[in-house]
């Protein structure tokens, strides 16, 4: 599992690029036949990628965690964006297709995850965060999760917000998770920009072809910086930094929060003339 330390603002804003990618973006997390992990300091949130092959691949917990299983003190969220496949939790199977997510609950001991046809492998990603409670596991299909429509064309930001895991679809104890998705000619994600001092995010952008781009905005709002992000990688965001992107073409993204509560709209919003 790889660790990510905690980032201050005040050193974020000595690092270079090569300084912010290596503490911020999140690379390589689909390898074929593999579960890859990312235990970041911020909130404890692990994301992660699972690529199964010609077998099932087996969720396990490491000395990181100190449990003897991985969710023995923690809970997690699954959403698919490759091939159809299957996720197993404690003998219970559930079939996910393409866009399909699934709530695993605290305590579960085993989950493994694969493919219905290792041409077209699924891909699983994963967000996994703290919890002191069990709430039910449950899948949630993309037509079950709540839609919400927001921005528009005149702003290059008219978006659907599924969320999937959210108090108005289902219960759980901290983390909340959800897909956007973009509207012909809209490429923002979030602009004017917010911070939630109250929680972090991670946000996983895909669907995106080799040569397009997404540029990922962080840091203080009057002192930002930017990531260039390609296809199938992620951005740890602090609770202090902005969190907004722009593409240079469509594209999709996922994004898990954990943290003090699970209001979605709890938000410190940003004037756009206090950027910098």
């Amino acid at each position: 599992m790889d660790i990510r330390e905690y980032v201050n603002s005040e050193y974020a804003r000595t690092l270079d690029t090569q300084g912010l990618r290596s503490r911020f973006l999140i690379s390589g997390l689909f390898k074929p036949g593999e579960i890859s992990l990312i235990y970041s300091h911020v909130d404890r949130m692990i994301a992660g990628g699972v690529t199964p092959l010609s077998g099932p691949l087996a969720l396990a917990a490491t000395k990181d965690l100190g449990t003897e299983y991985f969710l023995e003190r923690r809970e997690m969220g699954v959403i698919n964006i490759g091939g159809p496949g299957t996720v197993t939790v404690d003998g219970n199977r559930f079939d996910l297709a393409s866009r399909d997510g699934l709530y695993v609950s605290l305590g579960s001991k085993t989950v493994s995850f694969e493919s219905a046809d290792p041409g077209n492998p699924a891909k699983f990603y994963l967000n996994s965060a703290p919890a002191h409670r069990a709430c039910p596991t449950r899948l949630v299909t993309m037509a079950q999760a709540k839609r919400v429509e927001m921005g528009s064309a005149a702003e290059c930001n008219r978006r659907v917000i599924n969320q999937f895991i959210h108090p108005a679809v289902l219960e759980s104890c901290q983390l909340v998770m959800g897909m956007t998705t973009f509207s012909e000619g809209s490429v923002w994600n979030t602009m004017p920009v917010h911070t939630h001092e109250r929680r972090m995010e991670v946000y996983l952008y895909f669907d995106m072809p080799q040569d397009r781009l997404v540029f990922h905005f962080l840091g203080k709002p009057e002192e930002t910086r930017h990531l260039v992000v390609r296809n199938e990688e992620a951005v740890i965001s602090p609770s202090w930094s902005i969190h907004s992107g722009v593409g240079t073409g469509p594209y999709t993204f996922i994004w898990g929060m954990a943290g003090e509560n699970q209001t979605f709209t709890d938000m410190d919003a940003v004037p756009m003339s206090a950027l910098r």
